[in-house]
């Protein structure tokens, strides 16, 4: 159900794990590592995890973590649509399955939650607040670093704002907009 992941790991780094889980899983990934830099939260978070804990901690909070991350990917609402489709984006809400110019784009759990929540409210901008506790839940409502690293991940996975078709805009100091 879900992937407690270190990074120090004889042999091979748990960066490297990360990312040859993401080409073929969509498992949550939760990093549990004593690198505690912002640096190492964003490479973390880069790489394909869901969230990132730094030791030493509370089995408590590892706990708490753990099931925010599952209740956010199993209770994430459905849509009232079934998909959504601009150029050459297009988001099947019901399979979880986003593929641009016909080929598929594979998102993490967290990812899909997050364009999905600014695809249903397109052309309106939502703040970095509201979609922290949409998203992440309102534990994380100050974690604006989350959000950016996620938010440039969906950029770089989508080219949405290269193609025109789609644009994942910046809205200084408020948040974010999807443009079609």
């Amino acid at each position: 159900d879900l992937v407690v992941l270190d990074i120090m790991l004889p042999g091979i780094d748990g960066y490297a794990v990360c990312q040859r889980m993401r080409s073929f899983s969509q498992v949550p990934i939760i990093m549990l590592t004593a690198m505690a830099s912002d640096e190492e939260k964003a490479r973390g978070l880069d790489a394909g995890a869901d969230d990132y804990v730094t030791k030493p901690f509370s089995v408590g909070v590892l706990l708490a973590t753990v099931r925010a991350v599952l209740r956010r990917q199993a209770t994430f609402p459905t849509p009232s649509c079934d998909a959504f489709r601009s150029g050459s984006l297009e988001i099947d809400f019901a399979g979880r399955r986003v593929t641009v110019a016909g080929k598929e784009i594979r998102l993490t759990p967290t990812e899909f939650n997050l364009l999905q929540e600014m695809v249903l409210k397109v052309g309106k901008v939502l703040t970095h607040s509201h979609l922290l506790y949409k998203v992440w839940g309102p534990e994380y409502q100050n974690e604006r670093q989350y959000l950016h690293v996620f938010i440039g991940r969906l950029r770089t996975k989508l080219r949405l704002d290269r193609e025109g078709h789609g644009a994942i805009e910046s809205v200084a100091g408020v948040g974010y907009l999807f443009n079609v």
